[in-house]
Protein backbone atom coordinates (compact mmCIF):
# COMPACT_ATOMS: atom_id res chain seq x y z
CA UNK A 1 0.00 0.00 0.00
CA UNK A 2 1.90 2.98 -1.13
CA UNK A 3 -0.45 5.99 0.21
CA UNK A 4 -0.93 6.50 4.10
CA UNK A 5 -4.67 7.42 4.87
CA UNK A 6 -3.83 11.05 5.14
CA UNK A 7 -2.98 10.78 1.64
CA UNK A 8 -6.02 9.00 0.94
CA UNK A 9 -8.12 11.57 2.25
CA UNK A 10 -6.23 14.63 0.08
CA UNK A 11 -6.69 12.63 -3.11
CA UNK A 12 -10.78 11.81 -2.01
CA UNK A 13 -10.63 15.79 -1.25
CA UNK A 14 -10.12 16.30 -4.47
CA UNK A 15 -12.61 15.09 -5.85
CA UNK A 16 -15.58 14.39 -3.01
CA UNK A 17 -17.21 17.77 -1.27
CA UNK A 18 -17.73 17.47 2.66
CA UNK A 19 -17.83 14.14 4.44
CA UNK A 20 -14.54 15.06 6.32
CA UNK A 21 -14.91 11.68 9.59
CA UNK A 22 -16.50 8.98 6.90
CA UNK A 23 -13.45 10.15 4.28
CA UNK A 24 -11.22 9.30 7.30
CA UNK A 25 -13.06 6.26 8.64
CA UNK A 26 -12.86 5.07 4.31
CA UNK A 27 -8.94 5.72 4.32
CA UNK A 28 -8.08 3.78 7.29
CA UNK A 29 -10.17 1.16 6.52
CA UNK A 30 -8.71 0.36 2.55
CA UNK A 31 -5.30 1.08 4.35
CA UNK A 32 -5.64 -1.47 6.15
CA UNK A 33 -7.44 -4.10 3.72
CA UNK A 34 -4.18 -3.86 1.68
CA UNK A 35 -1.64 -3.62 4.25
CA UNK A 36 -3.36 -7.10 5.24
CA UNK A 37 -3.23 -8.47 1.84
CA UNK A 38 0.45 -7.25 2.03
CA UNK A 39 1.28 -9.43 4.99
CA UNK A 40 -0.45 -12.28 3.60
CA UNK A 41 2.15 -15.00 3.70
CA UNK A 42 1.03 -19.06 3.50
CA UNK A 43 3.77 -19.24 6.90
CA UNK A 44 0.90 -16.79 8.90
CA UNK A 45 -2.28 -16.79 9.94
CA UNK A 46 -5.37 -15.94 7.51
CA UNK A 47 -6.07 -12.14 7.94
CA UNK A 48 -9.51 -11.73 7.91
CA UNK A 49 -10.72 -8.77 5.88
CA UNK A 50 -13.19 -5.58 6.62
CA UNK A 51 -15.60 -4.80 4.17
CA UNK A 52 -17.55 -1.12 4.91
CA UNK A 53 -21.22 -0.09 5.36
CA UNK A 54 -21.76 3.99 4.10
CA UNK A 55 -25.04 5.11 5.36
CA UNK A 56 -26.18 8.09 3.64
CA UNK A 57 -28.84 10.14 2.05
CA UNK A 58 -29.33 9.53 -1.71
CA UNK A 59 -27.53 11.65 -3.92
CA UNK A 60 -24.51 12.86 -0.93
CA UNK A 61 -21.66 11.18 -3.03
CA UNK A 62 -21.28 7.61 -1.78
CA UNK A 63 -20.64 6.09 -5.53
CA UNK A 64 -18.26 8.75 -5.96
CA UNK A 65 -16.39 8.25 -2.95
CA UNK A 66 -15.59 4.79 -3.63
CA UNK A 67 -14.91 5.22 -7.28
CA UNK A 68 -12.07 8.11 -6.58
CA UNK A 69 -11.06 6.14 -4.37
CA UNK A 70 -10.36 2.90 -6.78
CA UNK A 71 -8.52 5.70 -8.81
CA UNK A 72 -6.46 6.77 -5.62
CA UNK A 73 -5.52 2.96 -5.35
CA UNK A 74 -5.52 2.17 -9.10
CA UNK A 75 -7.49 -0.67 -8.92
CA UNK A 76 -10.28 -1.93 -10.97
CA UNK A 77 -13.93 -1.12 -9.49
CA UNK A 78 -17.34 -1.76 -10.37
CA UNK A 79 -20.70 -1.03 -9.31
CA UNK A 80 -24.02 -3.29 -8.19
CA UNK A 81 -27.67 -2.32 -7.48
CA UNK A 82 -28.35 -4.64 -4.47
CA UNK A 83 -32.76 -3.69 -5.71
CA UNK A 84 -31.74 -5.16 -8.79
CA UNK A 85 -30.26 -7.96 -7.25
CA UNK A 86 -33.40 -8.94 -5.16
CA UNK A 87 -36.02 -8.50 -8.11
CA UNK A 88 -33.80 -11.77 -10.35
CA UNK A 89 -34.78 -14.77 -10.33
CA UNK A 90 -31.42 -16.04 -10.51
CA UNK A 91 -29.33 -14.06 -7.90
CA UNK A 92 -26.11 -16.37 -7.76
CA UNK A 93 -25.70 -15.77 -12.03
CA UNK A 94 -26.04 -11.91 -11.30
CA UNK A 95 -23.79 -12.17 -8.67
CA UNK A 96 -21.24 -13.83 -10.92
CA UNK A 97 -21.88 -11.20 -13.33
CA UNK A 98 -20.79 -8.45 -10.98
CA UNK A 99 -17.03 -10.64 -10.69
CA UNK A 100 -16.91 -10.99 -14.44
CA UNK A 101 -17.76 -7.29 -14.78
CA UNK A 102 -14.87 -6.47 -12.35
CA UNK A 103 -12.39 -8.69 -14.20
CA UNK A 104 -13.17 -7.08 -17.43
CA UNK A 105 -12.29 -3.54 -16.02
CA UNK A 106 -9.02 -5.03 -14.76
CA UNK A 107 -8.55 -6.22 -18.32
CA UNK A 108 -8.87 -9.71 -18.25
CA UNK A 109 -6.12 -9.65 -15.63
CA UNK A 110 -7.66 -11.96 -12.97
CA UNK A 111 -5.16 -11.74 -9.94
CA UNK A 112 -5.61 -7.62 -10.43
CA UNK A 113 -9.27 -8.05 -10.36
CA UNK A 114 -8.95 -10.23 -7.14
CA UNK A 115 -7.77 -6.94 -5.44
CA UNK A 116 -10.47 -4.89 -6.66
CA UNK A 117 -13.40 -3.05 -4.87
CA UNK A 118 -17.08 -3.85 -5.85
CA UNK A 119 -19.74 -1.51 -4.41
CA UNK A 120 -23.09 -2.94 -3.73
CA UNK A 121 -25.53 0.40 -3.46
CA UNK A 122 -29.26 0.55 -1.66
CA UNK A 123 -28.58 -2.37 0.35
CA UNK A 124 -31.20 -1.11 2.98
CA UNK A 125 -33.20 -2.25 0.42
CA UNK A 126 -32.59 -5.79 1.32
CA UNK A 127 -34.19 -5.25 4.31
CA UNK A 128 -36.23 -9.00 5.95
CA UNK A 129 -39.68 -9.18 6.56
CA UNK A 130 -40.93 -7.90 9.42
CA UNK A 131 -43.88 -8.81 12.01
CA UNK A 132 -45.81 -5.88 9.78
CA UNK A 133 -45.09 -7.44 6.64
CA UNK A 134 -42.90 -4.93 5.04
CA UNK A 135 -39.57 -5.74 3.24
CA UNK A 136 -39.71 -8.68 1.26
CA UNK A 137 -38.23 -12.48 1.25
CA UNK A 138 -36.10 -11.75 -1.74
CA UNK A 139 -33.92 -9.32 0.09
CA UNK A 140 -33.28 -11.53 2.52
CA UNK A 141 -32.73 -14.38 -0.03
CA UNK A 142 -30.00 -11.73 -1.14
CA UNK A 143 -28.18 -10.98 1.49
CA UNK A 144 -27.25 -14.69 2.22
CA UNK A 145 -26.74 -15.27 -0.91
CA UNK A 146 -23.90 -12.22 -0.77
CA UNK A 147 -22.10 -13.48 2.19
CA UNK A 148 -19.95 -16.15 0.60
CA UNK A 149 -18.25 -13.80 -1.61
CA UNK A 150 -18.17 -11.02 0.64
CA UNK A 151 -16.13 -13.29 2.99
CA UNK A 152 -14.04 -14.46 0.67
CA UNK A 153 -14.48 -17.62 -1.35
CA UNK A 154 -13.40 -19.16 -4.79
CA UNK A 155 -15.73 -18.55 -7.28
CA UNK A 156 -15.96 -20.45 -10.37
CA UNK A 157 -17.18 -18.45 -13.81
CA UNK A 158 -19.01 -19.96 -16.12
CA UNK A 159 -16.53 -19.60 -18.39
CA UNK A 160 -14.36 -22.03 -16.80
CA UNK A 161 -11.93 -19.61 -14.43
CA UNK A 162 -12.22 -19.10 -10.89
CA UNK A 163 -11.34 -15.53 -9.05
CA UNK A 164 -10.66 -15.48 -5.27
CA UNK A 165 -13.27 -12.93 -3.71
CA UNK A 166 -10.99 -12.77 -0.35
CA UNK A 167 -8.80 -9.74 -0.92
CA UNK A 168 -11.89 -8.05 -2.87
CA UNK A 169 -12.95 -5.25 -0.99
CA UNK A 170 -16.72 -4.65 -0.70
CA UNK A 171 -18.11 -1.67 -0.02
CA UNK A 172 -22.38 -1.60 0.70
CA UNK A 173 -24.14 1.50 0.98
CA UNK A 174 -27.69 3.00 1.68
CA UNK A 175 -29.67 5.62 3.01
CA UNK A 176 -31.51 3.47 5.54
CA UNK A 177 -34.01 5.44 5.95
CA UNK A 178 -35.71 5.18 9.56
CA UNK A 179 -32.08 4.00 10.99
CA UNK A 180 -32.03 6.86 13.12
CA UNK A 181 -35.41 6.36 14.95
CA UNK A 182 -33.97 3.02 16.00
CA UNK A 183 -31.03 4.02 17.07
CA UNK A 184 -32.40 6.87 19.30
CA UNK A 185 -34.76 3.73 20.92
CA UNK A 186 -31.78 1.47 21.29
CA UNK A 187 -28.69 3.51 22.23
CA UNK A 188 -28.66 4.06 26.00
CA UNK A 189 -25.70 6.81 26.29
CA UNK A 190 -28.48 9.88 26.28
CA UNK A 191 -29.20 9.72 29.56
CA UNK A 192 -26.05 10.90 30.72
CA UNK A 193 -25.06 14.24 30.86
CA UNK A 194 -21.44 15.80 32.05
CA UNK A 195 -19.78 19.42 32.24
CA UNK A 196 -16.75 17.94 30.64
CA UNK A 197 -16.66 18.85 27.09
CA UNK A 198 -14.13 15.88 26.16
CA UNK A 199 -16.12 13.55 27.59
CA UNK A 200 -19.41 14.77 26.22
CA UNK A 201 -17.51 14.48 22.71
CA UNK A 202 -17.07 11.21 23.17
CA UNK A 203 -20.89 10.43 24.38
CA UNK A 204 -21.97 12.20 21.49
CA UNK A 205 -19.72 9.57 19.73
CA UNK A 206 -21.26 6.80 21.08
CA UNK A 207 -24.60 8.13 20.03
CA UNK A 208 -24.00 8.66 16.88
CA UNK A 209 -22.03 5.21 16.24
CA UNK A 210 -24.29 2.08 14.34
CA UNK A 211 -24.12 -0.92 16.47
CA UNK A 212 -24.64 -4.14 14.33
CA UNK A 213 -28.35 -4.17 17.21
CA UNK A 214 -28.96 -1.59 14.97
CA UNK A 215 -28.84 -2.97 11.73
CA UNK A 216 -30.91 -6.38 13.30
CA UNK A 217 -33.69 -3.95 14.26
CA UNK A 218 -33.45 -2.29 10.92
CA UNK A 219 -34.01 -5.59 8.81
CA UNK A 220 -30.36 -6.84 8.03
CA UNK A 221 -29.67 -10.34 9.11
CA UNK A 222 -26.99 -11.15 11.78
CA UNK A 223 -24.58 -12.92 9.28
CA UNK A 224 -24.67 -9.82 6.66
CA UNK A 225 -24.71 -7.04 9.00
CA UNK A 226 -21.42 -9.13 10.69
CA UNK A 227 -19.73 -9.07 7.09
CA UNK A 228 -19.83 -4.97 7.52
CA UNK A 229 -17.89 -4.02 10.73
CA UNK A 230 -16.82 -0.75 9.84
CA UNK A 231 -19.99 1.72 9.33
CA UNK A 232 -19.45 5.24 8.04
CA UNK A 233 -21.81 7.77 8.21
CA UNK A 234 -22.84 10.26 5.24
CA UNK A 235 -24.41 13.60 5.78
CA UNK A 236 -27.14 15.59 4.02
CA UNK A 237 -25.61 17.81 1.77
CA UNK A 238 -26.01 21.90 2.67
CA UNK A 239 -27.01 24.44 0.38
CA UNK A 240 -23.02 25.23 0.65
CA UNK A 241 -21.79 21.67 -0.14
CA UNK A 242 -24.50 21.96 -3.06
CA UNK A 243 -22.38 25.45 -4.42
CA UNK A 244 -19.32 24.01 -3.92
CA UNK A 245 -20.12 20.75 -5.75
CA UNK A 246 -20.82 22.84 -8.26
CA UNK A 247 -17.40 24.88 -8.35
CA UNK A 248 -14.54 23.06 -6.57
CA UNK A 249 -14.13 19.43 -8.23
CA UNK A 250 -11.58 18.70 -10.28
CA UNK A 251 -14.85 17.06 -12.16
CA UNK A 252 -17.07 19.92 -11.03
CA UNK A 253 -20.15 21.13 -13.78
CA UNK A 254 -19.04 24.63 -13.83
CA UNK A 255 -14.46 23.31 -15.10
CA UNK A 256 -16.47 20.88 -17.32
CA UNK A 257 -18.36 23.16 -19.42
CA UNK A 258 -16.02 26.13 -19.01
CA UNK A 259 -13.80 23.70 -20.54
CA UNK A 260 -16.08 22.58 -23.18
CA UNK A 261 -17.22 26.10 -24.57
CA UNK A 262 -13.18 26.95 -24.40
CA UNK A 263 -13.07 24.18 -27.03
CA UNK A 264 -15.17 26.59 -28.55
CA UNK A 265 -13.25 29.74 -27.71
CA UNK A 266 -15.83 31.03 -25.54
CA UNK A 267 -15.26 31.73 -22.10
CA UNK A 268 -18.34 31.20 -19.71
CA UNK A 269 -18.59 32.95 -16.84
CA UNK A 270 -21.10 32.38 -14.12
CA UNK A 271 -21.92 34.48 -11.14
CA UNK A 272 -21.70 33.37 -7.74
CA UNK A 273 -25.43 33.88 -7.11
CA UNK A 274 -26.44 31.42 -9.47
CA UNK A 275 -25.08 28.69 -7.91
CA UNK A 276 -26.88 29.61 -5.01
CA UNK A 277 -29.98 29.78 -6.90
CA UNK A 278 -29.11 25.72 -8.15
CA UNK A 279 -28.42 25.19 -5.26
CA UNK A 280 -31.86 26.38 -3.58
CA UNK A 281 -33.54 24.08 -6.35
CA UNK A 282 -31.83 20.95 -5.75
CA UNK A 283 -32.05 21.21 -1.89
CA UNK A 284 -36.04 21.76 -2.74
CA UNK A 285 -35.97 18.32 -5.22
CA UNK A 286 -34.44 16.26 -2.15
CA UNK A 287 -31.90 14.17 -4.38
CA UNK A 288 -29.54 15.25 -3.52
CA UNK A 289 -26.23 16.31 -5.81
CA UNK A 290 -27.45 13.80 -8.73
CA UNK A 291 -30.33 17.17 -9.29
CA UNK A 292 -27.42 19.51 -9.94
CA UNK A 293 -26.56 18.29 -13.14
CA UNK A 294 -30.15 18.50 -14.78
CA UNK A 295 -30.57 22.02 -13.34
CA UNK A 296 -27.00 22.96 -14.60
CA UNK A 297 -27.37 21.72 -18.36
CA UNK A 298 -30.97 23.06 -18.62
CA UNK A 299 -29.79 26.51 -17.74
CA UNK A 300 -27.31 26.27 -20.26
CA UNK A 301 -28.92 24.40 -23.37
CA UNK A 302 -29.48 27.36 -24.69
CA UNK A 303 -25.99 28.75 -24.69
CA UNK A 304 -24.74 25.27 -26.12
CA UNK A 305 -27.40 25.12 -28.68
CA UNK A 306 -26.31 28.57 -29.85
CA UNK A 307 -22.68 28.92 -29.63
CA UNK A 308 -21.43 26.18 -32.36
CA UNK A 309 -23.21 28.24 -35.40
CA UNK A 310 -22.21 31.55 -34.09
CA UNK A 311 -17.92 31.87 -33.69
CA UNK A 312 -18.27 35.47 -33.35
CA UNK A 313 -19.01 34.51 -30.21
CA UNK A 314 -16.47 35.21 -27.52
CA UNK A 315 -17.88 35.21 -24.13
CA UNK A 316 -21.12 34.09 -22.27
CA UNK A 317 -22.15 35.94 -18.88
CA UNK A 318 -25.06 34.63 -16.76
CA UNK A 319 -25.98 36.47 -14.02
CA UNK A 320 -28.48 34.79 -12.99
CA UNK A 321 -30.55 31.32 -13.28
CA UNK A 322 -33.80 33.40 -14.53
CA UNK A 323 -32.66 35.91 -16.85
CA UNK A 324 -31.29 35.66 -20.75
CA UNK A 325 -27.68 34.95 -21.28
CA UNK A 326 -24.89 38.27 -22.32
CA UNK A 327 -23.54 36.97 -25.50
CA UNK A 328 -20.37 39.18 -25.93
CA UNK A 329 -18.38 39.72 -29.06
CA UNK A 330 -21.73 39.50 -31.13
CA UNK A 331 -25.44 39.80 -30.12
CA UNK A 332 -26.86 36.48 -31.91
CA UNK A 333 -30.57 36.78 -33.43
Amino acid sequence: MKLTPSQIVRFLDRHVVGHDEAKKQLAVAVYTHYKKIALAAPDRPDIVKSNVLLIGPTGTGKTLMCESLSHALDVPFVTANATSLSQSKYVNEEIEAILQRLIEKAAGDIAKAQRGIVFIDEVDKLRKRDEGGSGGRGGEHVQHALLKIMEGAPVKLTDGRHIDTRQILFICGGAFVGLNEIMADSHAFGFISTDDEDNQKVLDRLNARVKPTDLFMFGLIPEFAGRLPIVARLQSLTREMLVRIMTEPQSALYRQFREMLAQEGVDLQIAPEVFEQIADLAMEYKAGARSLRGIFEEMLMPVLYLVPDHPEVKQVVIGSLFDNPRYIGAKPA
